[in-house]
């Protein structure tokens, strides 16, 4: 194999499937490498929620980041569906934020109260109005915002959608193609190797997610991004037919079709992506505490996906200093499904104009003191 393109992406997760999409919208030529198979790591085994408020104490920087994504889904949704051919099950579910213990109540107040100024509805549910919402309620809750335009989608599906549309683009998507180093001229990368043959490009995007460490030895830099290990299970829906997305005590609940979704331990735990014992009793008597019908129910199935993790929690975007042509998209930790849309939108706009949009600006690598 010997290519020409002219950008080069590695990663076939979300974000660099996203990107393929929308820089194939712009007419410009992509080549997609991914050691693995599409959408294989955590972008596949994502809940897939749309729900912004959990990572946000307030208005800021990655509070329009989030917003401006989730409010791209309503139309990108039915665009990529057409595109691809296929279904995403996007759904505005709504979701409740809830407390157990009284004394809580004060912090989760005081949430609500930063919240309002993001510009999403939201309602102050007691204890028995949030049973009146969702009946399968623990009668322990004693409180919980309920923010109804809060939405879900099948993620694996989202990211073949991403691949799919961007192919019928013109995108060459290549799975089992690993990277083995870069060659480089000076400050510019020209071509990626690969164990099939070289790939020669203009510019280079790393979308590599919780692997993007492994690229610091070839662009002599130092990409803070670690795995988080996430374990998830899920049950039959038909026990506990949850009609809402529910968080709670450092967990969530999401009705999937026939499945209600609990989910993610967040572990150090390197790249092992195993399932434990522990991480399953976890989820297991956090769903039950929070919908005590669960009790009655047996685990359908369980996995684990690594997400990519940043010393602040935000994601890395825009030119890599002191690389000429390289593009950093990585480092999504648990927000890569919402914030697909966004990234990729907003590199496009700095590949086709030159200029680093300014609602990712506060996301470069360069605010890591080593930069």
């Amino acid at each position: 194999m010997k290519l020409t393109t002219d950008i080069a992406i590695i990663g076939g997760g979300v974000i660099g499937c996203a990107l393929a999409y929308y820089l194939g919208k712009a007419r410009i030529d992509v080549v997609v490498v991914e050691r693995g198979e599409i959408g294989g790591q955590a972008s596949g085994v994502a809940a897939g929620l749309l729900a912004p408020l959990g990572p946000l104490s307030g208005p800021g920087p990655f509070a329009d980041l989030l917003l401006s994504s989730f409010a791209l889904f309503p139309t990108l949704v039915p665009e990529l569906e057409d595109a691809s051919g296929l279904h995403l099950s996007y759904e505005r579910t709504g979701a409740l934020r809830t407390v157990r213990d009284a004394k809580r109540i004060p912090k989760l107040r005081k949430r609500l109260e930063a919240w309002k100024a993001l510009g999403l509805e939201m309602h102050w549910l007691d204890g028995n109005e949030a049973r009146r919402q969702e009946p399968l309620l623990s009668p322990e809750i004693s409180a919980a915002i309920y923010v109804p335009e809060e939405s879900q989608i099948q993620a694996p599906e989202l990211v073949k959608a991403y691949a799919v549309a961007a192919a019928r683009r013109g995108a060459r998507i290549y799975e089992h193609t690993e990277v083995v180093g870069l060659q480089q001229d000076h400050d510019k990368i020209t071509a990626i190797l690969t164990m099939q043959g070289q790939i020669a490009l203009n510019k280079l995007i790393i979308a590599t997610g919780a692997w993007t460490a492994f690229c610091n030895n070839w662009l002599h830099l130092a990409l803070p991004v670690s795995p988080l290990r996430g374990q998830m299970i899920s049950y039959s829906h038909k026990i506990a037919p949850v009609r809402y997305i529910i968080f709670g005590e450092a967990a969530y609940l999401a009705p999937k079709g026939d499945s209600l979704v609990v989910g993610a331990t967040k572990e150090e735990a390197g790249f092992d992506a195993a399932v434990t014992e522990e991480g399953v009793s976890w989820l297991q008597n956090t769903a039950t505490r929070l919908v005590p019908a669960l009790q009655q129910s047996h685990i359908e199935a369980r996995w684990a996906g690594l997400r990519p993790r940043t010393p602040d929690g935000k994601p890395i975007l825009g030119p890599a200093p002191h690389r000429e042509n390289v593009i950093l998209a990585t480092g999504h930790n648990s927000t890569g499904i919402i914030l697909s849309a966004i990234t990729a939108q907003a590199i496009t706009q700095y590949v086709t104009s030159g200029r680093v949009p300014e609602i990712i600006h506060p996301f470069s690598l360069r605010r890591f003191s080593s930069y």
